[in-house]
């Protein structure tokens, strides 16, 4: 949209709003949580859900070379050393840690949400905007795994057969969620002339958002988190049926 070809005018511009973006996004959700406008856990799946879908809106502002890629990149990069510096201590930021963790623990940093913004980084720098594999993974893990726990803790009251800590009800939420954001973003880039839709790919959405479902629902994810686990399963699914 600001730059053809490889101006790094362009991409620098788009970079530069594309921070201005998420860090406000960011800023908001801090700010409800400093003022306890949501329980914490809401209001850390509210950014959960929202920072990774928003930033991925602006992809169509960036160069489509590979240069656009890294710029692009650069943002969920940046957070990658902001979720270091905090979890292991060495930058105190309480609104951070208050609005990404469960328990007000700044280590949880170098966990869930170092493993979010590693996982941008990757689908931007590596698939970036013309691949269905990035809108696959970013939308699971986004919209899937955050919704998922959101209708989980509210209407989950019937458990899953294989795992207790996981609802019927988050799980279905999930994989209605991560296909349908999906298949929006296909048409949202498809507008762009950034790939071709067609059934096969809304085909491949589903599946890979089954199985993100399937493996956000058992019991190792739990162990290894999700944030991990789901943006793998979305990875290799996505390679086989996207």
């Amino acid at each position: 949209m600001f730059s053809d070809g490889n101006s790094i005018a362009g991409d620098l511009c788009a970079t530069a709003i594309s921070g201005v973006v998420a860090v406000s996004v960011l800023r908001i959700w801090e700010e409800t949580a400093k003022r306890g406008l949501f329980d914490q856990k809401l209001n850390r799946k509210l950014v959960h859900i929202s920072i990774g879908l928003v930033f991925m809106l602006c992809w169509p502002m960036f160069s489509s070379s590979r240069q656009g890629a890294l710029f692009a990149a650069l943002i969920p990069g940046l957070n990658i050393l902001k979720m270091l510096l905090i979890g292991l201590g060495i930058w105190k930021d309480e609104a951070t840690v208050k609005s990404m963790s469960r328990f007000g623990d700044h280590r949880e940093l170098l966990k869930g949400p170092l493993y979010y913004a590693a996982t941008i980084t990757l689908a931007c720098a590596v698939y970036w905007r013309g691949s269905p594999i990035a809108i696959a993974t970013i939308c699971n893990l986004c919209s899937g795994d955050g919704l998922a726990d959101i209708i989980g803790r509210r209407f989950g009251s019937q458990k899953l057969p294989y795992n207790s800590n996981k609802s019927i009800a988050g799980s279905v939420a999930m994989l209605i969620a991560g296909f349908i954001t999906s298949v929006g973003f296909m048409h949202y880039f498809c507008s762009f002339g950034y790939l071709e839709e067609s059934w096969e790919m809304v085909i491949g959405f589903f599946i890979v958002s089954l199985a993100t479902t399937l493996v956000e629902s058992h019991p190792l994810s739990t162990v290894l988190d999700d944030n991990l686990t789901v943006p793998l399963a979305s990875l290799l699914v996505g390679s086989l049926a996207l």
